[in-house]
């Protein structure tokens, strides 16, 4: 069943939205046809579309319908469903805009950058000396704890 058409999402949507509940939410808008949007896959539990600020071209967002703001707080079969569409859609995002590769990349809260708190996978295709780093690249090196120190405290946070 396609869209409505009714207008698309413009910079205004998603700054107004940004710290909105569900019901304001420009991805729950986007998933419910509420506000139209190039959308390149959609499933039951998930939408995806080109972003509106796209850092390349081809760049897409990979929404969950359920509007939860961190990974976390996504049920397994939500979650099952968002990453299985990340997997099949990178191929044919690369293939289409002729990259040589993605970058697939999750702002997981608001210290990483994450502006709409509603769950979403980017996939930005990439190309030799686009001028765009790689993920340790954000990341400032220097002195870290312990790994051991480090497992052990997540398993202890897991219950394990």
């Amino acid at each position: 069943m396609p869209l409505p058409r009714t207008r698309h999402a413009t910079l205004d949507d998603v700054t107004a939205a940004s710290y909105a509940p569900a019901m304001a939410c420009i991805f729950c808008k986007i998933v419910g046809g509420e506000i139209a949007a190039e959308v390149v896959a959609k499933e039951p539990r998930v939408t995806a579309f080109l972003d509106v600020q796209p850092l390349a071209d081809g760049h897409v967002l990979v929404v969950p319908a359920a509007h939860v703001a961190c990974i976390e707080e996504l049920e397994p079969a939500d979650a099952d469903a968002l990453f299985r569409v990340v997997a099949r859609l990178a191929g044919p995002v690369r293939k289409a805009v002729g990259a040589a590769g993605t970058t697939v990349g999750v702002n997981n809260g608001e210290a990483t950058g994450q502006t709409i708190p509603h769950v979403h996978v980017h996939i930005v295709p990439r190309w030799p000396d686009d001028g765009a780093g790689s993920i340790h690249t954000i990341f400032p090196r220097g002195e870290r704890r312990p790994l051991a120190d480090v497992g052990a405290a997540i398993r202890r946070a897991k219950g394990g």
